[in-house]
């Protein structure tokens, strides 16, 4: 098969771009932060009746390691950092993503200018496949 392969010379500027903004670090963190306030169980006290009167806001911050879930109190001051490390985690995968759309689009660029005979690519087919199972066989003792 005669292929004259030749891939685009030059790295599109926007794959360029988004690769270098991907180069450039930050804390970053996956997970979630929630705000809570709680009631407590002292009978007398205002948060039993009044809901805002109610102890908090705790922030916990929730995040999976190794596939179990872990979580962790924060005080507010925490919690801002955890909320901008989070938003910034965010932004990183939306980068990851807009930069495979575009190497893909590139490459699909890339392919469209191979030049050569597509006759390797034509569909054929399959074989059907039998459904049929075999049965089981018992041993005679």
């Amino acid at each position: 098969m005669d292929m004259d392969i030749s891939p685009t010379p030059e790295v599109p500027s926007q794959v360029r771009q988004l690769a270098a903004e991907l180069g450039k670090a930050k804390p970053m963190r996956r997970g979630s932060l929630s705000k809570r306030t709680i009631k407590c169980s002292k009978p007398g006290c205002a948060c039993a009746r009044d809901p805002k009167a109610r102890h908090g806001p705790y922030y916990s911050f929730t995040h999976a390691i190794e596939g179990k879930t872990h979580s962790r109190f924060l005080t507010a001051e925490q919690a801002d950092l955890v909320r901008q490390q989070i938003e910034a985690g965010h932004e990183f995968r939306g980068r990851v993503d807009a930069l495979w759309e575009a190497s893909e689009q590139w490459a699909d660029r890339e392919l469209a200018h191979v030049t050569g005979s597509s006759e390797g690519a034509k569909k054929r087919g399959s074989k059907p496949v039998s459904k049929t199972k075999s049965r089981r066989k018992s041993r005679a003792s």
